[in-house]
């Protein structure tokens, strides 16, 4: 599994999306700690999980620590399937 400090570089949610997004392609684990920990509001954020939930969906991947404010997450894709998906978030 590929542990990444969420603090690094601007510390925002682009590690998290960025991170999920090559998960799925090249089918390798992650975790990340410390997701936007200098943030005012540190921890993933609505826009962070319909993102977690979407390549969940898409990729069939068993994923710890999906919750708002979560400061953690596992996630461990399956493989990715084809097909229509449509998210929405509240900001």
């Amino acid at each position: 599994m590929i542990r990444i400090d969420g603090s690094f570089g601007e510390g925002g949610g682009q590690i998290v999306r960025t991170a999920l997004a090559l998960s799925c392609i090249t089918g390798k684990s992650f975790e990340i700690y410390n997701i936007r920990k200098g943030r005012k509001k540190p921890g993933l954020r609505p826009q962070h999980l319909t993102g977690v939930r979407a390549a969940k969906a898409i990729s069939g991947a068993v994923v710890k620590g999906d919750a708002l404010d979560s400061t953690k997450l596992s996630f461990s894709p399956g493989k990715v399937r084809g097909g229509n998906i449509a998210s929405m978030y509240r900001s």
